[in-house]
């Protein structure tokens, strides 16, 4: 499987649990039970550390948001925002840019019409602004891309 299969797979098992709740050990063993996945150690370790980071995740993606607040965001969006920060943020061996490339690839697959350029924006904002894991920001150098047209997140 490759990391691309693998951050997909993970995408899959974070947006469930954006919409429906519950552990990510919970979806694990349902989806082990019911579709007889087994996600590898990759899709399981991104899963696991978005889970364990989100309030963390939540407040850097709020912080490069313009315009636009959590709850505005498609559930697609936020998933994919939240996994790519995570990259960004707390995976050492993964490039910021294939962090945020894959998102935009993810949401090219899976989101609506402006979410891959919304979601570049702001995961360029993040990457820019040298948001640390602690929660603080330093100042971003340029803002963020433009905000999605209403409707569109």
């Amino acid at each position: 499987m490759t990391r691309r299969e693998a951050r997909e797979q993970a995408f899959c098992l974070l947006f469930e649990q954006t919409v429906a709740g519950g552990s990510m050990e919970e979806i694990l063993q349902a989806a082990n039970q019911a579709r007889d996945l087994a996600p590898n150690s990759f899709a399981e370790s991104l899963a696991f550390g978005v889970e364990e980071h989100q309030e963390q995740l939540d407040q850097a993606i709020s912080q490069n948001l313009r315009g636009w607040s959590l709850r505005r965001l498609s559930k697609v969006a936020l998933t994919l925002l939240r996994m790519a920060a995570y990259e960004l943020l707390y995976s050492k061996d993964v490039p910021g840019k294939v962090a945020i490339n894959e998102a935009v690839e993810l949401a090219k697959r899976y989101g609506g019409q402006g979410d891959s350029a919304y979601i570049n924006g702001v995961l360029g904002s993040l990457a820019r602004g040298g948001q640390q894991t602690d929660g603080s920001a330093s100042s971003p150098e340029e803002p963020a891309q433009d905000s999605p047209e209403a409707g569109s997140l």
